[in-house]
């Protein structure tokens, strides 16, 4: 009788990082590196890099920051899961999960994970988000359980950041960071003029005066957030 065939270890699942410090990047290729089912396919630190290795690596995973040398990881998301719905996605960021993680999981994301945890639960992150699974951390699942249900803590309420739409708090967070109108349209890969519409349209939803309250409202954001 023939003896059958050992089955064939099954191959890595293939990952795409996007970061904009190669630092990182680094420290994340070196991690992913530790495990035998996890394998980096490529590496990008902006939406422009990212989507022709999308689509030339067509990695089974992408890890995406949300604040990226230019464009922005919300973005990247949404043009990523338009061009293949299947690419599971992993939200990596410095920002904690109350300010961008539903954002990031309206735009199609799977998963958010904060860099100070990243060491020790990236790769369960990425397991997670491969195996069809959403991952946030429990905390984070109970209060967007509370809201489901309609029992949202209002000491929670994001208030005023809530009204802003995802490009909004983007060009918001940019002005923050001292970026003139200018260098955010370049950033962005937007005109100057589509800049200060959306200048014009976070001074009237935060009720701001003129352009100096939004700066100040802004660095000071900024300065508690990041």
């Amino acid at each position: 009788m023939a003896r059958a065939k050992p089955a064939q270890p099954a191959a890595p699942a293939r990952i795409l990082i996007v970061d904009d410090h190669p630092a990182v990047r680094e420290a994340l290729l070196l991690r992913i590196g530790q495990v035998p089912d996890l394998q980096v396919c490529g590496q990008a630190e902006d939406v422009e890099d990212a989507l022709p290795l999308v689509r030339k690596e067509k990695p089974d995973a992408a890890i995406v920051d949300i604040a990226l040398k230019t464009g922005d990881g919300i973005d990247l998301i949404k043009r990523i899961k338009k061009r293949n719905k299947d690419i599971r996605i992993l939200v990596w960021s410095m920002y904690g999960e109350r300010l961008y993680a539903e954002r990031a999981l309206r735009a199609g994301a799977d998963g958010y994970i904060t860099k100070e945890h990243a060491t020790d639960r990236i790769v369960e992150a990425i397991r997670e988000v491969l195996a069809g699974r959403i991952y946030l951390s429990p905390a984070m699942s109970a209060q967007m359980l509370h809201r489901v249900v309609g029992r949202r803590d209002k000491s929670d309420d994001q208030g005023w950041i809530a009204s802003l739409s995802d490009r909004e708090l983007e060009v918001f967070r940019l002005i923050g960071r001292g970026m003139k109108t200018a260098d955010i349209a370049a950033r962005l890969h937007l005109s100057m003029r589509t800049i200060w519409t959306y200048r014009d349209r976070i001074r009237e939803k935060l009720q701001l005066a003129n352009g100096t309250e939004l700066v100040r409202h802004a660095t000071q954001w900024v300065l508690e957030n990041e």
